[in-house]
């Protein structure tokens, strides 16, 4: 405790820690949907709509990455957030992240105009995006980079994916999980600039306690959107990427939950 009565703030080692603490166990690989797929258990149906519904998020990560982009104040970072951008945009048309989905649900058996068809995405998966979106639009630069940090356990997931995939879904050609495989060296790289960042930007606890629940705000995010694609199929088993009547409208995704709304000029912890 401080002698202004605020609370000493942790110290990194500790406070990074809970921030991992955070990725491990809230992170969607729990998810009951996430372990059936794991376990060769989803039917062809289940992983298109999985693919289908996904895809609204994946086309939505450069649109966050800009918004975070446009908060930060120095060159060198923009630069290096523009990385994560081209990641999944490319820098050509046959390019990027955004693709390498469109060809795993090609593999899958469905066709691009189906996948961008966003009138067919989930009401619930539409919710939780546009929550997510919202959050990184109107949140400090710290909060929408703390919240990236999901990424700490997704090079695990994405190696235990591949291998599920391989054993259990025979049928999706190997070349279309190359989304997957890009993925453990881009997670990777990318978790370790966002945890430095906001190593260095949260300085006080409350900053701190700020980074934690953005961070579980997104564990939620993810989670929301797995309830509305395995609610949806048990709505209305037929159809791949069926409006999902009875689908959890991003039960979870409050923007605000547990976040602290206060943010101050030219910080990236207070916002830009």
């Amino acid at each position: 405790m401080r002698d202004d009565g605020a609370a000493a703030p942790w110290r990194t080692p500790e406070f990074t820690e809970r921030l991992r603490a955070v990725a491990e166990e809230r992170y969607h690989d729990r998810h009951p949907f996430n372990i059936r797929m794991h376990q060769g258990e989803l039917t062809p149906d289940e992983l298109r709509r999985w693919i289908a519904n996904r895809f609204h998020y994946q086309r939505h990560i450069p649109v966050k990455d800009a918004l975070i982009l446009a908060k930060l104040d120095e060159p060198a970072l923009r630069r290096a957030w523009l990385r994560r951008i081209q990641d999944h945009d490319g820098t050509a048309d046959g390019e990027g992240g955004i693709e390498r989905w469109l060809r795993l649900g090609e593999a899958a058996g469905l066709d691009r105009p189906a996948l961008w068809d966003a009138s067919r995405v989930l009401p619930g998966v539409r919710f939780a995006v546009e929550g997510y979106v919202t959050f990184c639009r109107l949140r400090p630069a710290l909060d929408a980079v703390a919240a990236s940090l999901t990424e700490l356990s997704a090079p695990g997931l994405m190696r235990r994916r591949i291998a599920a995939f391989e054993r259990h879904y025979p049928w999706i050609d190997a070349d279309g999980l190359a989304y997957f495989r890009a993925r453990i060296g881009q997670g990777g790289r990318d978790s370790e600039e966002a945890l430095a960042l906001v190593q260095a930007w949260a300085r006080t606890r409350r900053q701190q306690e700020r980074a934690v629940a953005a961070l579980a705000f997104k564990c939620e995010v993810l989670w929301a959107l797995l309830d509305a694609v395995d609610q949806g199929g048990r709505a209305n088993s037929g159809g791949v990427v069926d409006q999902g009547a009875g689908a959890d409208d991003g039960a979870g995704v409050d923007q605000g939950a547990g976040v602290d709304q206060g943010r101050g000029p030219r910080d990236p912890a207070s916002g830009p």
